[in-house]
């Protein structure tokens, strides 16, 4: 399927593999983008519920804040090599593993899942305006103000989600200046006023409550997971494997670290922090108005760029769904989506940290599936055949039998029913729940293993054998599986 080049300022190309010619990207450029899908106050509020909710010390919270970014993206950076392997984003890659009709049982549940995370973000970004308007004009929150912020978010994410990757990066390497330059001013301040003793006078919490909060940071990474491939498409074949694991883990821990052991830090002198309907107000408690409203400003900004990234995947996982827009009309049913779930959060459920967490953990266990039979694949895989990709007929090499891989369709199935046995969330508990397994909050890590396992046991499915390219055609649409 012919297509644009990426070159201008609008990306014109959907599922399609990117030619080698089009291949600019550059490994270091994974480090901003992996900073702006991190760019959340959300963060904060996440580190005082280590606090708050788990009882974790500062030194305990330390060590949760380093590991959770390192396993959940180093995950997203392994499977981030499918990307420049084959040149698709993630979920068009998923085909050749679970076949073209097969493929579309995770996809829905993926596009699905990510109509929470971009809910999430609309309300936190919405937070972050409304909270501005109160510090600087004493203009307080009502219903009308609500819709017309929520519609303000939203309606810049699908801008700059619908321009592009071109966009994304710039957008993304200011901002991760920017932000960071203005969480140095923060911590400095925290450092001067914070009491310390308090702070370091915490006792420690249970090992379990340790595990539960890695898995908890780490559920945001997971998230993330399928949407790898989709930003290291743009990589040469050449690029380092590496490389791109180390950039995606650095870009993510430099800011992940930071901000949970702020937000940990803030519980102290705001223990209501982590129970708070609104997320983000407390900001404007903590900092001097010289310093909130700015850094409000950036991290409304970063929200901006999280929620862009995450519906320019969403636009790709439509298409895969048989949706037959351009990539950048398949995000506005997201956006759209997002807009009527956000209203809804803000104005009718009744603690913010409680949903969002349940959601976190339920998101992680949906993606975690996915993970390990795309993982177990990938490891195998020595080729992706861009043309059978893309062909979605009974012609497709990737057809297998009647559209399906039973074995990927098996692993995945399973493996989704065993991590919600041991989940546990507000208004949801597996009967495996109680178990060493679900009091430390490991339902992902059980549906990644199961479905790695039993993915790595079964037969291979037999590919279908494509017709023969026409006469001439160059071929890019291969990829090669060793990098």
């Amino acid at each position: 399927m012919p297509a644009e080049p990426a070159d201008g300022a609008i990306e014109t190309r959907g599922l399609e593999p990117v030619p080698d010619s089009e291949r600019s990207g550059r490994v270091r450029e994974l480090v901003p983008t992996w900073v702006a899908a991190n760019i959340s106050v959300l963060l904060l509020t996440m580190g005082a519920g280590l606090v708050i909710f788990n009882g974790l010390n500062i030194w305990q919270v330390l060590v949760v804040a380093a590991v959770a970014p390192v396993l959940s993206y180093g995950i997203v950076g392994l499977i981030s090599i499918a990307g420049k392997r084959g040149g698709s984003p993630g979920m068009a890659l998923s085909r050749a593993v679970f076949g073209q009709r097969g493929n579309l049982f995770p996809g829905a549940l993926i596009w699905i899942a990510r109509w929470g995370w971009e809910t999430i973000n609309a309300v936190s970004g919405a937070y972050a305006v409304l909270t501005v308007l109160d510090l600087l004009f004493g203009i307080k929150s009502n219903t009308t103000l609500i819709v017309v912020t929520l519609l303000f978010f939203v309606g810049c994410t699908f801008v700059v989600s619908g321009l592009g990757i071109n966009a994304l990066r710039v957008c993304s390497k200011w901002s991760t200046y920017l932000f960071g330059g203005f969480s140095v001013l923060v911590l400095g301040y925290l450092v001067l006023t914070t009491d310390w003793s308090a702070v370091f006078g915490k006792p420690a919490g249970s090992t379990a409550m340790m595990i539960a909060g890695i898995g908890t940071i780490a559920a945001g990474g997971i998230s993330w997971v399928p949407s790898g491939p989709d930003f290291t498409r743009y990589l040469p074949r050449t690029a380092s494997s590496k490389g791109m694991v180390g950039a995606t883990i650095g870009g993510a821990g430099v800011v992940v670290l930071p901000m949970v052991l702020m937000g940990a830090v803030m519980a102290v002198g705001t223990p209501g922090l982590a129970t708070a309907q609104d997320p983000v107000s407390f900001i404007g408690e903590l900092l001097p108005i010289w310093l909130a409203v700015p850094y409000l400003l950036v991290a409304l900004v970063g929200m901006l760029l999280i929620n862009s990234m995450s519906m320019y995947s969403a636009g790709f996982t439509a298409q895969t769904l048989g949706i037959k827009v351009p990539r950048a009309w398949a995000v506005s049913v997201n956006a759209v989506i997002s807009l009527v779930f956000g209203f809804l959060l803000m104005v009718v459920a009744t603690s913010f940290f409680g949903s969002f967490i349940s959601f976190l953990t339920l998101l992680a266990v949906a993606f975690s599936a996915w993970i390990g039979v795309f993982g177990v694949d990938m490891l195998r895989r020595k080729s992706y055949d861009g043309a059978a990709l893309l062909d979605t007929t009974r012609t497709s090499a990737y057809w297998y039998k009647g559209g399906y891989a039973w074995q990927a369709m098996t692993a995945w199935a399973l493996a989704l029913a065993v991590g919600l046995l041991f989940t546990k969330v507000d208004w949801f508990s597996g009967p495996l729940a109680t178990t060493w397994i679900g009091q430390n909050g490991l339902g992902w890590a059980a549906g990644i293993v199961t479905s790695a396992v039993l993915y790595a046991v079964l037969p291979r499915s037999a590919p279908t054998t494509p017709a023969a390219a026409p006469a001439g055609e160059e071929p890019v649409l291969t990829g090669s599986a060793t990098g």
